[in-house]
Formats: C-alpha cells, sequence, structure tokens
C-alpha cells in the first residue's frame, strides 16, 4: 500500500496566521491526511515554523527579545491555534532546529563540490538611515511589471514576478520608510540555477503534466523565462550560518543562508526532528521518507500560488543539483487567493479573519468546512460574512447537525435509549442505499483527486440524502399507525447518522467524533482513528446493529443570527477597506 508523504508550506514565524493562510496550505493537507488515514493508508503529515530571515529579526527587535526567545514564543503560539483547528500534523517542527541546519549545510556542500554554488562579489542595497545592509525583502517599491506600489525586492506579491531589489522602481527602506540608499559592493554565495535548467526542465516535463494547471503552469512560465542564478546567502544574525569549512570567510563575516534556501529543506529537517522524538524503544526511520525511498512512498505539496515557484523550481534545482538520492515531489496542489470582500488578506495590515480570533468567535469545525466549501482551487474565492452564515446555517446547522439531532432525540423519546429494530429493509431502504454508495464513491473520487469543493458538495449531498428519506418517510406520522415501520426508518437513520459520523471526519472532525461517541460501539472506543466505510458496506446501512445503546449529543452546530452577523460586520468590516 502506498505510503503518503503529504507537507503543506511553512506558515512564517511572524505573527499568526488569517483564514486564507489556512485555507490555501494547511487545513486542505489536514483534510487529506485524514482521509488518507480514513482509508487504512500510512501517513506522515509534516509542517513547521518558517523562522529565519529578516521579519523575524525585526518583530524579535519590536518585541524587546532575543531572536530565539521571540520565534520559541511565536512558535507555540502557532501551533496552539493549529491544535485548535485541529490540523491533525505528525509533527509540527521547526526550521530554526539543529536537524534543519545540519541537512541544509550539507546540502550546500554538495552543492558546491559538484560546481553549482559559487561566490560572487555583488553590489547590494544599503540603507544610510538604518546603518544596514537590507536584504531583499525589506525593500519595497513599486513593481516595474504590474505597477504594484508594495512589491518587495524578493517577489510581487501581486503578480508573483520574482525580483531583485534593484528592479524596483521608487525604492525604500521597509525598516525606516528612507529612501536614503546606497549601493555598496559585499560577497555572497549563488545557486546556478541556469546549470540545472535542463535537468529542471527534464523533471518538470516527466512529472508536472499531473499537477493542477495552476501549479504547473507557474513552473513553466520561471522554465520559459529562464532561470536565473539566484543569491543564496543573506547578511543577517539569524540564520542557518554558512558552513566554515567550505567558506571560512564568508562564515567568518556572518553569512547565513537565504530563508527560501532552508525553508524547503526543513521539510526534510522536521521529519528528522519527529524520529529523534520517538520514544524509548520507537523506530521511525525519516530516511525511508526521504533519502532513498522506494516507489511506494507518494509525495503531494499543498501551497498557495506564490509559493509554487519556490517550489516546482528553486527547490527542485536544489535537491537535483545536490547528487544525492532525495525524495521530489509527485504532485503539487496550489491554491489561488481567499480574499475578504474582494480584497487580500494580509498579515502585516491584519487585514481580515485571523485564525485565533476566528476560534475565539466559533468552533474549528465552523471554519474547517466553510473554508473547504469554497476553497479557492480553480479561481480566488471570497470570504463575506453574509456567505459564511448562509453555509453554516444550511449546510451544518440545517443539513446535518438537524438531521443528526431530530432523528436521535425522537427515537429516545418513542423507543428509548437503544437503536430500534424495525423490520427488514424495504424500496426506499434499498433506493437509499444505491444514493449513498453512489454517492460515497462520488465524495472519495473528489478527495482521492484532490478536489476539495467537489468533495464538499458530494458531502452535503450525503447529508442531504438523509434528509429526504426522512421527510419521505415521516417516522413521527408512521409511528401512530405502524411503530415497526417507524422503527425501521429510525434504524435506517441512524445507520447514515454513524455513517456520517465516519466519512465527514476529514471536515469536520469534533462533529464526527462527538456524533461517534453517541454510539456504543466497541470498535470505536478501541480506535482513535474510524475504520473507513467502502461504498458497498455503506449501502447496505447496517454498521449500526439494533439494541445499540445511544445518546443524543448536544447542538452539534448552532446558528449564526442576525445579531451575530451584525456584531462581526461591524467589528471586522463588510469592506476590505474599513476592515
Amino acid at each position: 500500500m502506498t505510503r503518503h508523504l503529504i507537507t503543506s508550506a511553512l506558515p512564517y514565524i511572524n505573527g499568526i496566521k488569517h483564514l486564507g493562510n489556512m485555507v490555501g496550505s494547511m487545513l486542505p493537507a489536514d483534510v487529506y491526511a485524514r482521509y488518507l488515514r480514513l482509508r487504512g493508508h500510512e501517513v506522515l503529515y509534516i509542517c513547521a515554523t518558517d523562522e529565519h530571515g529578516t521579519p523575524a529579526e525585526l518583530a524579535a527587535q519590536e518585541a524587546g527579545l532575543p531572536v530565539a526567545e521571540f520565534c520559541a514564543r511565536a512558535h507555540d503560539r502557532q501551533r496552539a491555534v493549529y491544535e485548535g483547528f485541529e490540523l491533525s500534523f505528525d509533527f509540527f517542527g521547526r526550521s530554526s532546529s539543529p536537524q534543519n541546519r545540519e541537512i541544509t549545510q550539507e546540502i550546500a556542500r554538495e552543492l558546491h563540490a559538484n560546481g553549482f554554488i559559487e561566490e560572487r562579489a555583488i553590489r547590494q542595497v544599503y540603507s544610510v538611515t538604518d546603518g544596514r545592509f537590507l536584504p531583499d525583502r525589506y525593500i519595497v517599491g513599486t513593481c516595474p511589471h504590474c505597477g504594484y506600489d508594495r512589491a518587495r525586492g524578493d517577489q510581487c506579491e501581486n503578480c508573483t514576478r520574482v525580483l531583485d531589489p534593484t528592479d524596483l522602481l521608487e525604492p525604500r527602506s521597509a525598516i525606516s520608510g528612507s529612501s536614503d540608499l546606497e549601493v555598496r559592493e559585499t560577497e555572497h554565495l549563488f545557486l546556478l540555477q541556469s546549470r540545472l535548467t535542463d535537468e529542471v526542465e527534464a523533471w518538470i516535463a516527466a512529472t508536472g503534466d499531473n499537477w493542477p494547471v495552476l501549479a504547473s503552469s507557474i513552473a513553466r512560465k520561471w522554465l520559459t523565462e529562464g532561470l536565473q542564478d539566484r543569491s543564496i546567502t543573506r547578511d543577517l544574525e539569524w540564520g542557518v550560518p554558512v558552513p566554515a569549512d567550505v567558506w571560512p570567510e564568508l562564515a567568518a563575516a556572518g553569512k547565513v543562508f537565504y530563508v527560501w534556501f532552508d525553508a524547503p529543506i526543513e521539510y526534510i529537517g522536521a521529519t528528522k526532528e519527529w524520529a529523534d522524538a520517538a520514544a524509548a524503544g520507537e523506530v521511525r526511520d525519516w530516511k525511508s521518507w526521504w533519502y532513498e525511498a522506494d516507489d511506494t512512498v507518494r509525495y503531494t505539496e499543498f501551497m498557495a500560488k506564490d509559493n509554487v515557484p519556490f517550489h516546482t523550481v528553486m527547490f527542485p534545482a536544489t535537491i537535483l543539483g545536490s547528487r544525492r538520492p532525495w525524495k521530489k515531489v509527485d504532485y503539487v496542489k496550489a491554491f489561488n487567493w481567499l480574499t475578504y470582500y474582494g480584497g487580500k488578506f494580509s498579515t502585516s495590515q491584519r487585514l481580515g479573519v485571523f485564525t485565533d480570533v476566528a476560534l475565539e468567535l466559533l468552533p474549528a469545525d465552523y471554519w474547517r468546512y466553510f473554508l473547504m466549501a469554497h476553497a479557492p482551487e480553480s479561481d480566488d474565492s471570497s470570504f463575506t460574512w453574509d456567505l459564511f452564515a448562509s453555509v453554516v446555517n444550511k449546510d451544518l446547522a440545517d443539513t446535518f447537525g438537524n438531521f443528526v439531532n431530530r432523528v436521535l432525540s425522537f427515537s429516545r423519546k418513542r423507543f428509548g435509549d437503544a437503536v430500534p429494530a424495525g423490520g427488514a429493509a424495504g424500496e426506499a431502504e434499498q433506493r437509499l442505499g444505491a444514493q449513498v454508495a453512489g454517492l460515497l464513491a462520488e465524495y472519495e473520487g473528489n478527495l482521492d483527486a484532490l478536489n476539495f469543493r467537489k468533495a464538499a458538495r458530494s458531502l452535503r449531498a450525503l447529508w442531504s440524502a438523509g434528509n429526504a428519506y426522512l421527510d419521505e418517510k415521516a417516522p413521527w406520522l408512521q409511528v401512530r399507525t405502524d411503530p415497526e415501520a417507524a422503527a425501521l426508518t429510525l434504524r435506517t437513520a441512524m445507520n447514515l447518522i454513524y455513517l456520517y459520523a465516519v466519512v465527514s471526519e476529514p471536515f469536520v472532525p469534533g462533529a464526527a467524533k462527538a456524533v461517534r461517541a453517541s454510539f456504543a460501539l466497541d470498535r470505536d472506543a478501541a480506535a482513535a482513528t474510524p475504520t473507513w466505510v467502502d461504498a458497498d458496506r455503506a449501502g447496505a446501512l447496517d454498521l449500526v446493529p439494533a439494541g445499540t445503546a445511544f445518546s443524543v449529543p448536544p447542538v452539534l452546530f448552532a446558528k449564526i443570527t442576525d445579531e451575530d452577523l451584525a456584531a462581526w460586520t461591524e467589528r471586522f468590516g463588510g469592506r476590505p477597506e474599513s476592515a
């Protein structure tokens, strides 16, 4: 059976992430990982905080903390939020770990030995006002390609073009805003991507056709424009140091590797962190996933579109140039933007809803379902409070939650605290079973293909099938004249409820767990992860036998009221400019 290695783009350390960050990488990766585990696959889901670079140094300075302490605290804060969202990382590491330092330096040595890194004297921007060289990211100005006036010196967020600081029009320091900038000479290491172009092109030709158009088109756009040699060191105090055994002068000068050089390597580093954290007697072989991994390992990456160039070109070039058998990605699932009323969520500008505040408003399942049901897969999608309330109230509260509550409450009232028996399944139950089997197969197919919006629609259709059956059979009327028929209807509906509690787990794990706990089934008491129900078994509608004790869970999803909507719209704004 295939072993699935899953990574999501590393969230940067400077602040809590917004809902757009969540739906663009970590959440869909979690939905996929949970689904695969349910299907019985071996899964390793790895993520980490991306901790190096100028923003971390400046944020630490602003907080009055040493940068290492700042990053440790920020990592813990982010981890707590992700636990609140029930992200099921197998390990959530840190790019500042000794493991990442070791592997990054070793890969750099290999690239140098193979002739793919060279030292060059360059002229770099120096801020007289700030008294320091400015890394690319801390020079801002107008993009020469699209005219965006807040483009960074490394990349334009608007058009995703990779830039050099000298490309910017009207450049200024992002630290002080000063335009008193000079260009001075300094030494840096360059990754010679130009020499690896043919190899990257061949690899993408062999692999990229299987990727979504968004990912493959961005990768090919980079290749068409030509790979440029790229500086991979910076003048910073915080980062993976250049190894002194190869570059003693640069090491003495305090050079560190560029964050986009070491950050993707942290996928490997975090896996080694996972292995090193094994309990006594437990064996975790990190190399079986990454180094000389056999064909049973399938590697899937999740990221927003602005991260695609680094993951599909720069990181593969790094791995290819090392001449070591590191595992390369098999499938890149890229996402467009989730916007806030058509404008960008922004960490730096605190525009939109952030994940910590989201959990203060409502439990994670509300956000998980909405975000995946409106994931920006084929195009950008927009968050509005009206849309959010509509989806929560119709899909979660009415279609799923109310079905569970009214079936279990009515059955307990009429037949007691055990699943009633009733008679043999009739035509309506057979018809329902066939419908459920077909919808479940559709749901599986969409998740296998990583089509999350379609998967959410299939899941909603499964929930709706139960409601339609219940309305057709009307057990509240049957019980007056034919209690056996009412008992059959309720037993069938309870089997649907249990099925929902299993297959809904990837999207709404909290509610799914609560519903499973309502049934006294030994198989769930012994297993943290329930067993998937295949389409044929689901169609039989016999997962929960008559006589099984059950309880009625609390309300799974409370409706969002007009008062809630008004308060949140006022607090966060109904337009991006007022948020």
